[in-house]
């Protein structure tokens, strides 16, 4: 029984470290904003894709007509 006590204060202790803690709250925020630039690396990426890919079709098109 005693041993059981023991535990049970244990895992209490553990589960109240967890949610006191905030250690773990800066980790959580860096990796957020981390999740969020490269978010927002992605879409800027998409856009310049997609205008370099306008750029050489317009040049694609100039030198096919200029022949």
């Amino acid at each position: 029984m005693q041993n059981l006590n023991s535990m049970v204060l244990a895992i209490a202790e553990f589960a109240r470290k967890a949610v006191w803690d905030e250690g773990g709250q800066d980790l959580i925020e860096y990796a957020l904003v981390i999740a969020l630039i490269a978010f927002a690396a992605i879409l800027g990426m998409q856009t310049l894709a997609t205008d370099i890919n306008a750029a050489f079709l317009q040049i694609g098109t100039t030198l096919t007509s200029s022949i």
